[in-house]
């Protein structure tokens, strides 16, 4: 699903304006990124959790090249689901699994 179907969804469902709700999702994601990038961690009740997730220092290597590299500890966006949601998701993907054919 991309962000326009998303807001397309949210309009259907809610019956408020496609602009409106592509300004609520555009502001959400907009909190989201300053919150992460600023240490701090988004909680979701029933969806999940954002977090900012460390990396530690690590040699690399440069395979073209053969010469190894430093990277330095970072840190890059995380998520954590909810187990109501990766429940959800695990008892979806179960529903669509192709069943086997029986032995006869």
């Amino acid at each position: 699903m991309t962000k326009a179907e998303l807001v397309a969804e949210i309009s259907a469902k809610t019956g408020i304006e496609k602009f409106v709700a592509l300004q609520t999702v555009e502001a959400m994601m907009k909190i989201i990124k300053n919150s992460v990038s600023t240490d701090e961690s988004v909680y979701l009740r029933g969806f999940g959790t954002f977090f900012p997730k460390k990396r530690a220092q690590k040699i690399g290597r440069i395979i073209s090249k053969n010469q190894a590299i430093v990277i330095p500890e970072h840190f890059i966006p995380g998520f954590k689901p909810a187990k109501s949601f990766a429940g959800k998701v695990k008892m979806g993907m179960k529903s669509k699994a192709v069943p086997e054919p029986s032995a006869s």
